[in-house]
């Protein structure tokens, strides 16, 4: 039993819980043929094929189970190896069939990323748009599932999250004032404390923001609280859920008198979810992610922006033309989108710039120094200034990216790093067509990741269901998986010491840091003081600034806003060390096929050794070399070390933030010292005590402490991976050695299921040849048609 445990970093499902538990009920098939229609029809065929070969697979898996749990219902003892395999079945059954590929959308203010959403999903109006201010007040998922109808959930802050933000709010806005004649100045107030004083308006009215905490937590909401803390919306039109929605996530004016329920509530929204019906342009499986501005002030919800963008797998960085060329929140969202490649799932960044149908053409030609001579319309000169723009951000981007990332990072190697778009001349096709706007490009990305994905998982999956049926096989037999003659205690030995082996290639792989830490901490060192003094500067001086101030001491050096560019005292002071270590801890951490560098790179070399002797004890016992009892154990040590990229993702996170989190924990005091300061002025003491505070800090070695905190992360990733591989592969020789009185000899025969997932497994190579031979097929009647007309009689 204890060695069942042991794999409970592979196997989700606990040995007692599940095993006896139902299996999920198959989809149905009618939405099964419905969910491919957004790809072409090459695309299709070969997404049907991976479906249905996935579906056949979970459908002998589920028979299998059946058949297992039938007959061992009834017995009071079951063998490990047993429980084992029935768990593993089972949580192969209920796997999901395809992880959601999360595409974040991430910009600042009127930048375009509603309207880009809505063009993508071919719903003109469908979230709300401005060209005048900020709209969209909180993070919304928008996807496409198997309901019928259009639906929306709105999650909304818990009654403690609530609470917690109403505390912080109060304190940000009750200034006690000094002796007589040191009030502070009142008309100096800024966007912080506006956005305080709309949001306790909105929910309690006029007033409100005069009033102490303890009086609001006695007053009721002004809007209606479901006890879920979720409202569903739902409709049968776009538009009229359009019109349900528009209240929950567009950011309301000042004027709120007459407004509804529904608008009283904003400022307690979570985030949105809403769900289309099986959309023809956005697949099931993707999920297109609004991300305003950068942060929020409230705790929950800052935290949730920050994890909604490191589960994107992709990150579009929305810019509109008239701001790609410089400015600080733009710049500040590009170094987010790349830590997110740091520290999180996203794998591909790219630059979408907006809105660029505007153009005044004259001031455009003047500037190139053109006259009339090489351009003579409106629509070729949004044209070449689109590829200028191209070729100008797609430099920079990647000299960026080069400075944070590996030399030989896939995300380098990308065609495509901006997108030139225009939501506008998608629906108008004055100046650009359709494809010129490139949003059909946009689609055409998404889906093709997505396909990616699906031929992965499926090829994947039924691998790992094919081993599983092989060792179905073991049980049925009256020869073990590895003969007597196998010295087993000698193979144990073996994994050992490789497992000393894999250890010590991790600490020198690891050890790469070293240097880039302590240089990184002796630029630090040097440069918190003009680091915390540009924090601390603005200029227009103190005016206005006293209240940011404060919210950025109340919520530990951080403050975000929906208006504002984030200030993140702890990750200014931080972001020397991070220049240092950035390229080294990517290349550490690599995806894909990994360098000599990657540790990832010892992790296979200690799989591959072990292939190694399993080969060599095949040989020795007369398996064939492409025998099954060899494939089962390659399968299970490649399932074994599959498992670990779970844990290494969540440590990862923790490695890559510890220095930023360690200066956070230990400039607390002063933060909280610093918050306390009214009264004259108030905002020139609250710089000094912050000031005091870092200086303090950085004396009794504040850098150095995150050095050895990050340092401490990578001791315990090292010592988890070793740990959870061990005990894994000692239960894994456990079921493949002599069972002994352990056989189970009157297991369920299961032969026809094991003959049918033969044939599945060598149909996956089929499917991909099929999908292969389709996709030249399409490309070569493409080159072979004529080419369409385009607007103004120009070909496209």
């Amino acid at each position: 039993m204890a060695e069942t445990e042991a794999l409970a970093g592979v196997m989700p499902h606990s040995v007692d819980c599940d095993l006896f538990k139902e299996p999920v009920k198959k989809r149905r098939r009618s939405h099964r043929d419905q969910q491919f229609q957004a790809f072409p029809s090459a695309e299709q065929s070969a997404l049907k094929e991976y479906e249905k070969l996935e579906s056949r697979t979970r459908r002998v898996l589920s028979n299998t189970y059946q058949k297992m749990i039938q007959s061992v219902f009834l017995d009071d003892s079951i063998p490990s190896g047993l429980k084992y395999l029935i768990n593993r079945l089972l949580a192969l059954i209920e796997k999901p069939p395809l992880e959601p590929i999360y595409v974040g959308f991430l910009g600042s203010t009127g930048a375009g990323k509603s309207s880009l959403i809505n063009a993508l999903i071919q719903q003109a109006m469908f979230l709300p748009v401005s060209g005048e201010s900020i709209c969209t007040s909180c993070i919304v998922q928008v996807s496409s599932g198997c309901c019928e109808q259009y639906e929306a959930k709105i999650h909304l802050l818990s009654d403690q999250e609530w609470k917690a933000e109403l505390k912080d709010l109060t304190t940000l806005l009750h200034r006690a004032a000094g002796p007589r004649g040191e009030e502070e100045d009142l008309w100096a107030r800024d966007d912080a404390v506006e956005e305080a004083a709309q949001k306790l308006q909105m929910l309690y009215g006029r007033g409100a923001e005069r009033r102490p905490y303890e009086d609001l937590l006695r007053t009721k909401l002004r809007g209606r609280i479901p006890s879920s803390r979720t409202i569903t919306l739902k409709a049968e039109e776009a538009g009229e859920l359009s019109v349900k929605l528009d209240p929950y996530i567009r950011t309301q004016r000042r004027d709120w008198d007459g407004e509804s329920a529904e608008t009283q509530i904003w400022p307690l929204i979570k985030y949105v979810e809403v769900i289309l019906p099986k959309s023809s342009l956005i697949p099931e499986g993707v999920v297109l992610v609004d991300i305003p501005g950068t942060g929020d002030f409230n705790s929950k919800r800052d935290e949730m922006w920050k994890k909604t963008i490191d589960k994107c797998s992709v990150i579009w960085v929305i810019s509109d033309i008239e701001r790609v060329s410089g400015g600080k929140a733009h710049e500040d969202l590009l170094n987010e989108s790349i830590k997110a490649c740091q520290r999180g799932f996203c794998k591909d960044i790219a630059l979408v710039v907006t809105k660029t149908d505007k153009l005044h053409l004259w001031e455009y030609l003047r500037e190139r120094k053109m006259g009339n001579q090489a351009i003579q319309s409106q629509r070729e000169a949004v044209l070449q200034r689109n590829e200028i723009i191209k070729l100008q951000r797609n430099r920079t981007l990647k000299e960026k990216l080069k400075r944070k990332l590996p030399a030989d990072s896939k995300l380098l190697e990308a065609s495509d790093l901006v997108y030139t778009v225009s939501a506008h001349e998608y629906w108008q096709q004055a100046l650009l067509t359709e494809e010129e706007s490139e949003i059909p490009k946009l689609r055409e990305y998404i889906r093709k990741r997505l396909l990616d994905k699906k031929r992965k998982l499926v090829t994947k999956y039924v691998t790992e269901a094919f081993g599983l049926l092989l060792l179905t096989d073991t049980f049925n037999s009256e020869e073990s998986l590895l003969t007597e003659h196998l010295n087993v205690g000698g193979l144990r030995r073996f994994v050992e010491e490789k497992m000393e082996l894999l250890g010590k290639s991790i600490e020198q792989c690891f050890a790469r840091m070293e240097q880039p830490l302590q240089a990184g901490v002796q630029v630090a060192r040097a440069s918190y003081r003009r680091i915390l003094s540009t924090c601390l500067v603005r200029s227009r001086g103190n005016q206005g600034f006293h209240q940011t101030l404060k919210a950025v001491c109340l919520k530990n050096g951080v403050y975000a806003s929906r208006t504002l560019a984030r200030i993140d005292l702890n990750g200014a002071l931080s972001q020397p060390i991070y220049d240092q270590i950035d390229p080294v801890f990517g290349d550490i951490f690599r995806d894909g096929k990994p360098a000599g560098s990657a540790f990832m790179l010892h992790v296979d070399a200690f799989k591959h050794s072990l292939e190694e002797r399993m080969t060599e004890i095949g040989i020795r016992n007369g398996w064939k070399y492409d025998g099954y009892k060899r494939g089962f154990l390659i399968q299970e040590i490649s399932a074994i070390l599959g498992g670990l990229e779970s844990h290494i993702f969540r440590r990862k996170r923790k490695i890559y933030e510890s220095v930023t989190i360690s200066i956070q924990n230990d400039l607390k005091p002063c933060y909280e010292e610093a918050a306390q300061i009214t009264g004259k002025k108030a905002c020139e003491r609250m710089k000094d005590a912050i000031r005091r505070g870092v200086e303090r800090q950085v004396a009794e070695g504040m850098f150095e402490r995150a050095q050895e905190r990050m340092w401490h992360q990578f001791r315990q990733l090292k010592h988890g991976i070793t740990e959870k591989v061990k005990g894994s592969i000692a239960t894994m020789l456990t079921l493949a050695s002599p069972q002994g009185d352990g056989l189970y000899k009157e297991l369920a025969d299961v032969r026809s299921e094991q003959k049918e997932m033969e044939k599945l497994h060598r149909s996956l190579r089929e499917v991909a040849e099929n999908a292969q031979l389709r996709r030249g097929m399409q490309d070569f009647l493409l080159r072979m048609s004529p080419s369409k007309a385009g607007p103004h009689g120009t070909k496209l």
